[in-house]
């Protein structure tokens, strides 16, 4: 039996963008991604991805179009841009800042 996990507060965003620095998907497929990725710690929830989709693109963080999918379905892709590309590095670098710090906190002695 596998334990699953809530995302950070916070991290989703970081998430999204870093599956579609990979390549353009559709909603369903991100959050199949970050399954996949997460070796099933994390599920997403279709009720905070659409809403997170549609914050990063607000922020022009990311696009979107419709196109065919694999199933031959309409579905709308999501694709990363320049501005999402620069959140994410910037994300990274404040994501292993933070991880570090905690880290230290929980080896201190």
């Amino acid at each position: 039996m596998t334990e699953t996990s809530s995302i950070l507060p916070g991290t989703l965003d970081m998430l999204v963008l870093k599956v579609l620095s990979l390549e353009p998907m559709h909603g369903w497929g991100i959050g199949e991604r970050i399954q996949q990725c997460s070796r099933e710690v994390f599920l997403v929830n279709q009720g905070t991805l659409y809403p997170t989709l549609e914050r990063l693109q607000q922020r022009g963080w990311i696009i979107n179009d419709w196109r065919i999918t694999e199933n031959n379905r309409r579905a709308r892709y999501y694709t990363l841009t320049p501005l999402g590309a620069t959140q994410l590095r910037e994300a990274r670098r404040s994501w292993s800042r933070a991880s570090g710090a905690v880290n230290w906190i929980l080896q201190t002695r």
